[in-house]
């Protein structure tokens, strides 16, 4: 089987800036990653988590550390860059993992972080049927 290294985004929101909150919607994102992508902890290079600067009850890094397998994978929080009126309690990934080259890719975006991305917060398979009938 061919692998390559791969890059998986995701994003969610929290409705406070609480460790409880913080805990209960990276818990859910990484949940949604897991479900939907066919890999394991041990295929993960590294993950980059970023925060909008209104977060800073917990490190997402370290509930996701706490998970079974990711106390190996390399990870860093950082802020994220402010920009006037973008969104608000905002919680992004970036992972790097090494999956077969046929496997599929299922970005992950939740919440209201589903409107960064609207065509990767519906299923890939709607999202490329709809891409078809929007070219004809």
């Amino acid at each position: 089987m061919d692998w390559q290294m791969r890059a998986i985004r995701g994003a969610t929101t929290a409705s406070e800036n609480t460790i409880e909150t913080i805990q209960e919607v990276v818990t859910e994102l990484l949940n949604e990653l897991e479900n939907r992508n066919q890999f394991q902890p041990k295929d993960i290079i590294s993950v980059t988590f970023s925060v909008t600067r209104d977060l800073d009850a917990v490190f997402p890094a370290a509930i996701a550390r706490a998970r079974p397998g990711w106390d190996n994978v390399a990870m860093l929080d950082v802020q994220q860059m402010h920009v006037e009126g973008s969104l608000q309690r905002c919680i992004r990934f970036l992972i790097h993992a090494y999956l077969p080259a046929s496997a599929s890719i299922h970005h992950i975006y939740l919440r209201n972080a589903a409107s960064l991305r609207p065509d990767w917060s519906l299923p890939q398979i709607q999202a490329s049927q709809q891409a078809v009938k929007s070219k004809v």
